[in-house]
């Protein structure tokens, strides 16, 4: 089961607390993510310098142009960039995409993208009504897509009850922190 971990920029200010928590994360991918930047470029340079000998495949978040530029193994698009699937995939990138329900799960898996996160899970502020295991479930039975569980998981029991879905892995901000 993979471990993907969702960067949150506010944890740290300066190149060095950058390095050291890139450093410090037991993951398999490392989305670089801020929503708040007008900088992302810039940042985005930055993280992928910093990680470039580290152990995670590195995501970019949205722009898939960027994450071809740059050279980042992938980019994660938000539930409303469907159209932009086959785009990334022509760019050879590893595509992730944001998704809230089973048609959109299946709406991905007909585009091509590698991998959905499905979303939430668990309890996570301000983002809706929680899916719950036993809906995760019945994504990761019913679709030829590799399914990430995302949403409050903050805990060992999240990403036990996670992996007794079998879902391909799991993705957070809050357990990575």
């Amino acid at each position: 089961m993979i471990r993907y971990a969702i960067t949150d920029p506010s944890f740290f200010t300066t190149l060095k607390e950058k390095q050291n928590y890139l450093n410090s994360l037991k993951a398999d991918y490392v989305l670089f993510r801020d929503k708040t930047t007008n900088r992302y470029k810039e940042q985005a340079l930055d993280f992928l310098n910093i990680s470039k000998h580290m152990p995670f495949k590195r995501i970019l978040h949205s722009d898939y142009n960027l994450a071809y530029k740059l050279k980042a193994d992938g980019v994660h698009l938000t539930s409303k960039q469907f159209k932009d699937i086959p785009k990334a995939k022509e760019l050879g990138l590893w595509t992730v995409i944001s998704t809230h329900s089973l048609k959109e799960i299946e709406q991905a898996q007909k585009l091509g993208a590698d991998a959905v996160t499905f979303s939430p899970i668990f309890h996570t502020p301000n983002k809706g009504k929680p899916k719950g295991i036993e809906e995760l479930k019945k994504a990761v039975d019913s679709y030829d897509i590799d399914v990430i569980a995302l949403g409050g998981i903050i805990a060992q029991e999240h990403i036990n009850l996670v992996k007794e879905s079998n879902a391909f892995g799991f993705a957070s901000i809050r357990y990575f922190l």
